[in-house]
């Protein structure tokens, strides 16, 4: 059975494709060495980024193999992806109807979106387009929230988050459980600062947040104020002065077992 999509990814991510793309930090240089020593792929490699949103990732598959093909839903979001990325092979699809041939994949990464499908479907269909052996890596990018203010903002966010899946509550690992097909082979983490002005990387990145960005724009826009004025109270920040947002990137290699 086709799952349906989340309303918040629905909405939000439709409406606010172009400042996900501009405000969301990438990902750390250091993750492209690492990923290349933990999978070992050959040349003819086939590659498969999984939800892969507007493409923030693609720039860090690209050295492993270039036979890599996008799979996202939301059109608004796969239209960012092919601006920024017009050779890339892309689908229109979900998690768990994947319009590719049984083991033809050797990696599936998913960058940012693997909690929006953490299900018992998408897993078999991962493992349907797998080749023996082959690689599930999922990848977060999470704010620091050991730092004051960060937390401080987690707390407004979290706030407002509802029944919409994410990375932190660990929900997504619950898909592993109780299952024989993917064992995890490695993991690690990366810091990853995020510079820009305020409004840059803290609200407008915020403002990207699936279920802040299905909001009413009058709601965005009191959210945004709040937001800065919470950098400014514990930074003396203003909107338009620089800042280093900290983040942490959290990596996991999952093995399918033949």
């Amino acid at each position: 059975m086709t799952q349906s999509l989340h309303p918040a990814a629905q909405q939000g991510f439709s409406s606010a494709a172009e400042l996900y793309q501009q405000a969301r930090p990438d990902y750390p240089a250091a993750i492209t060495p690492w990923l290349q020593q933990h999978l070992n792929l050959s040349e003819h490699a086939r590659l498969l980024d999984l939800g892969a949103g507007t493409g923030k990732f693609l720039n860090y598959i690209k050295p492993l193999n270039q036979h890599i093909t996008a799979v996202e839903p939301v059109a608004e979001m796969l239209a960012e992806l092919q601006k920024k990325h017009p050779h890339i092979e892309t689908l229109a699809a979900r998690s768990d109807n994947i319009p590719l041939n049984n083991h033809s994949i050797h990696a599936v990464f998913c960058a940012q979106s693997f909690h929006w499908f953490a299900n018992r479907e998408t897993l078999h269909e991962i493992a349907r387009v797998l080749k023996p052996e082959g690689y599930l890596v999922l990848i977060w990018n999470q704010r620091d929230i050991s730092v004051d203010w960060v937390n401080a903002l987690a707390n407004i966010v979290n706030a407002l988050e509802g029944d919409t899946p994410r990375y932190h509550s660990g929900e997504w690992r619950k898909a592993f459980e109780q299952q024989t097909t993917f064992q995890l082979s490695a993991e690690t983490t990366f810091k990853q600062p995020h510079q820009g002005t305020v409004e840059q990387v803290v609200s407008n990145r915020l403002l990207s947040t699936s279920f802040i960005a299905a909001l009413p724009s009058a709601e965005q826009q009191r959210l945004k104020q709040q937001f800065e004025q919470i950098v400014e109270q514990y930074t003396e920040k203003s909107a338009h002065d620089d800042i280093v947002f900290p983040y942490i990137t959290h990596v996991y290699v999952f093995k399918k077992i033949s």
